[in-house]
C-alpha cells in the first residue's frame, strides 16, 4: 500500500502539467478570439496595415491589454508545464527562461500602453518597442530550443518534426518582418503572432495528452 504522502506527490506531479495544458489551451483560444474580433470591430484601423499593438489604444484597448497579460501568464504556465512533463534528459532551463522573459516583456507592452502614452510619450515609444522586440525574440528563440529538446524524450519525439519546423518558420518570419521593408506591414506581424499562439495551443494539447497518458499507468 502506498503512503498518503507519496500518493499526494503523485497526484501533484500529474496535475501540474494538466493544469498548465488547460491554461495554455484556454489562454491561447481567448487571445485568438479577442484579437480576431477586434479586426472586425475596429473600423478605424486598416487590418492589413495596422499592427496588433495599435489596437491596444482606443476602443476596446483595455480588453486587448488585459488579454495580453493573460497570454503572458499562459506562456509562463506552458513553459513550466512542458518542463515538468519532459523527461529529465530532455529538460532545459534555457527555454523556460526565454519564455518567462518574453512573457514579462509582453506584459510590459500591455501595462506600459495603459499609462505611459499620457505621462511620458517619448519614453513610451522606446519602452514599447524594446518590450515588443524582446517578447518576439525571446519567445521564438524559446520555441526553437524547446522543440529541439523534444527529440530527447521518447514520448515527445514524434512531435519534434512539426514543432521544429513550426518554430523555425516563426523565427525566420520574425527576422523577415523586421529586416525586409515590404514585410513590415501589420498583417505580417499578425500572421507571426497567429503562428506563435496556434503553436501554444498545439503544445497545450500535446501536453494534455502526455499528462493523461502518464496518469494512466500510475492509477492502475
Amino acid at each position: 500500500m502506498s503512503s498518503p504522502i507519496l500518493a499526494d506527490e503523485s497526484v501533484r506531479s500529474i496535475a501540474s502539467p494538466r493544469v498548465a495544458a488547460g491554461v495554455a489551451m484556454v489562454g491561447a483560444t481567448l487571445f485568438l478570439l479577442v484579437a480576431g474580433s477586434l479586426q472586425l470591430v475596429r473600423g478605424d484601423l486598416d487590418w492589413q496595415r495596422a499592427t496588433l499593438s495599435q489596437y491596444l489604444l482606443g476602443p476596446w484597448g483595455l480588453m486587448l491589454r488585459t488579454t495580453y497579460c493573460v497570454l503572458a501568464a499562459t506562456i509562463v504556465a506552458l513553459a513550466f508545464g512542458l518542463h515538468a512533463q519532459l523527461s529529465t534528459k530532455a529538460r532545459s532551463a534555457a527555454p523556460v527562461l526565454l519564455f518567462c522573459l518574453g512573457a514579462a516583456a509582453l506584459a510590459g507592452v500591455a501595462i506600459g500602453d495603459s499609462w505611459l502614452p499620457q505621462v511620458a510619450p517619448d519614453f513610451h515609444h522606446w519602452f514599447h518597442h524594446t518590450c515588443a522586440i524582446t517578447a518576439f525574440l525571446c519567445v521564438t528563440t524559446g520555441m526553437v530550443l524547446q522543440a529541439w529538446r523534444f527529440r530527447l524524450d521518447a514520448a515527445w519525439r514524434r512531435h519534434f518534426p512539426l514543432a521544429a519546423t513550426w518554430s523555425v518558420v516563426c523565427y525566420v518570419l520574425l527576422w523577415v518582418h523586421a529586416l525586409w521593408p515590404p514585410a513590415g506591414r501589420g498583417w505580417v506581424q499578425k500572421l507571426l503572432i497567429l503562428l506563435i499562439v496556434v503553436a501554444m495551443l498545439l503544445a497545450g494539447s500535446w501536453l494534455w495528452r502526455a499528462a493523461r497518458d502518464a496518469a494512466g499507468p500510475r492509477q492502475r
